[in-house]
């Protein structure tokens, strides 16, 4: 939400959502950037998010506020740093060098996102740069326009950049979302941009509008018999070892360490899930 906005804001603190996020880049027009980043400041000492984390957006390091931005976020107690237009490993350790002189705790993460050519050329080495970066995020609105590929509902054009970024975050054991989806009256078209950014393997979908919450998080949030399965996987394979097998088996099927550390991974998922439900409700 524009950081600008005072009401969008304020309404952050009841949506049902894991991450709320202050744009100080592309949704705030450039005479009123300073002033954002004021509102921004005050904002982030208002508190009031719960289990939810805070994100700003800061402007690109290359553009006239982004040197600023970096410095003012550094002690503003905000916990993850959005950095757009990551092109490369070196910009993105740019970034982290100028936190560090600002003042910024070893605490603060930072969220890259890939929107460019270049980025996505180089995203192995982004993703696998250790340091602060706890996320990638898809821009692929920037990245459609750069690479001359037509809008469309199957994003054919941008399969590549899509999967080889997913194959990147897992290769540096980082998370990464899928790209915003823009047509806020098109529940349908949002459901399948959702459930495509699941099959490919994303961990999560970035929101413009509170009316996309529901459906992000039915799509990429975990039911009750998602759960008891990795219970059952974890219940199995702990008996297995317990009675010295070698194998353990749910239901006909081979059970695998892979398996376990999967179930394991969603188990923590939903305990997560769980503390944003109770402060949504």
């Amino acid at each position: 939400m524009p950081a600008s906005n005072q009401r969008a804001m304020d309404k952050a603190r009841q949506l049902d959502c894991d991450a709320v996020i202050f744009d100080l880049e592309d949704a705030v027009s450039p005479d009123a950037k300073e002033q954002a980043r004021q509102q921004v400041l005050e904002q982030l000492q208002a508190g009031g998010y719960g289990a939810r984390k805070v994100v700003v957006r800061a402007n690109s390091i290359d553009s006239p506020w982004g040197e600023a931005d970096l410095q003012a976020l550094a002690t503003s107690g905000v916990k993850t740093i959005c950095l757009p237009k990551i092109d490369s490993a070196e910009q993105l350790q740019r970034c982290s060098k100028l936190l560090e002189s600002s003042g910024a705790p070893a605490e603060v993460t930072l969220w890259g996102m890939i929107e460019t050519p270049r980025g996505v050329a180089n995203v192995e080495a982004i993703a696998s740069s250790g340091g602060r970066l706890e996320a990638l995020l898809m821009g692929t609105t920037d990245l459609a326009n750069e690479l001359r590929v037509p809008v469309r509902p199957d994003r054919l054009g941008l399969q590549y950049a899509l999967s080889r970024c997913v194959n990147a975050a897992r290769m540096g054991g980082i998370v990464i979302l899928d790209s915003v989806f823009l047509d806020i009256t098109s529940e349908e078209g949002f459901r399948a941009d959702c459930v495509q950014g699941h099959a490919l393997g994303f961990d999560g979908k970035t929101l413009i509008h509170p009316s996309q919450v529901a459906t992000a998080n039915e799509v990429y949030g975990l039911d009750e018999e998602q759960v008891e399965h990795a219970r059952q996987i974890i219940s199995v394979w702990q008996a297995a070892r317990d009675e010295g097998k070698g194998v353990a088996v749910l239901n006909g099927k081979l059970v695998e360490t892979m398996h376990v550390d999967d179930a394991h991974r969603l188990l923590a998922l939903w305990e997560s899930q769980q503390r944003l439900e109770v402060v949504s409700g």
